[in-house]
């Protein structure tokens, strides 16, 4: 619940499914603040604003649309109290974010598509009922199709940095086939034959004037949501410093072309262990490779010490 305090004060507010405590501070971006009134001992919560102007990907919403603002207007409010979630994926923002944005700059994507790993996943390795995997929710015969290497002993779909890379190909070619970034990212979501469909039968090229199912429809909306409340956590009441953020963990690389009977003795050699080379290398399924092609691979190690929390 709010508690609305005198004025400058803090407002406290108490989620109490899963134990969490929040702790908002009042006027941070919340113009209801000074509505929230408490009637009989019952706390009212407020809706959360939306800027006058927003962008994905460079390109404007037209907020001035009534459809456009209500479906911003729902995923930024349900992902602004979605408290657990939404911290959480804050927090490993510190840790994923950089390699995602270093792979998008090269590509030449906008950065803003990171946000789109968060609405898919989280940031986490998941696998959805469906069989989708990863940081990006790759399927299997897409991943194969696109040159994925996805097997018993390696799926690729699991590496940030090739799944990574696969998103960013994707990106780029659905961009060049629709002109639009949010024609790209809803395609991602959607895949290319769905959304071409929905293009031919209603002759719209714009995903905003577009009547899509319900997931694509809130897709975008739910991007930029994160994006804005990722960008300024403070203002959507989320009190997280940075000494809160996962760190990313220092690493250096190995190339092996041959096979490795023991990854709990490959880790022991360059003095570490098994499940630190394999939080590392979460591509790598089972404890061992056959590699009979002789195919090079790298192989992440962290360094000494990287285990060892700097805050502790």
């Amino acid at each position: 619940m709010k508690v609305k305090a005198g004025k400058g004060a803090l407002a406290v507010m108490m989620l109490l499914s899963a134990g969490f405590v929040i702790t908002l501070i009042s006027g941070f971006g919340n113009p209801h603040s000074n509505t929230v009134a408490e009637k009989e001992g019952i706390t009212m919560s407020a809706s959360w604003d939306l800027p006058d102007s927003v962008f994905f990907a460079g390109e404007a919403m037209p907020l001035g649309n009534f459809d456009t603002r209500e479906s911003l207007d729902r995923e930024l409010n349900a992902t602004a109290y979605r408290h657990g979630s939404t911290i959480l994926t804050i927090k490993r923002a510190g840790r994923y974010f950089p390699e995602i944005e270093k792979i998008l700059k090269e590509y030449g994507i906008p950065e803003d598509f990171k946000y789109l790993a968060c609405a898919e996943s989280d940031l986490a390795n998941v696998v959805s009922p469906v069989g989708a995997t990863g940081f990006w929710q790759i399927m299997e015969n897409t991943g194969k199709e696109h040159g994925m290497i996805i097997s018993k002993e390696i799926d690729e779909r699991y590496s940030l940095e090739k799944s990574t890379i696969f998103a960013c190909r994707y990106f780029r070619k659905t961009y060049e086939r629709y002109g639009s970034w949010a024609m790209a990212a809803a395609s991602y979501n959607n895949g290319i034959s769905g959304l071409d469909e929905q293009v031919e039968i209603q002759k719209e090229k714009n995903y905003y004037d577009l009547l899509l199912n319900e997931e694509t429809a809130r897709y975008i909306f739910r991007i930029t949501a994160l994006k804005l409340i990722m960008s300024e956590p403070e203002k959507y009441g989320f009190d997280i410093t940075k000494q809160d953020l996962y760190h990313p963990i220092k690493y250096s690389e190995v190339k092996i072309d041959s096979a490795v009977t023991s990854f709990e003795q490959f880790a022991r050699h360059f003095d570490t262990n098994y499940k630190m080379l394999k939080f590392l290398n979460p591509w790598l399924r089972k404890p061992y490779l056959t590699n009979t092609t002789g195919q090079e691979f790298i192989i992440r190690i962290p360094e000494r010490g990287a285990r060892v929390s700097a805050d502790i």
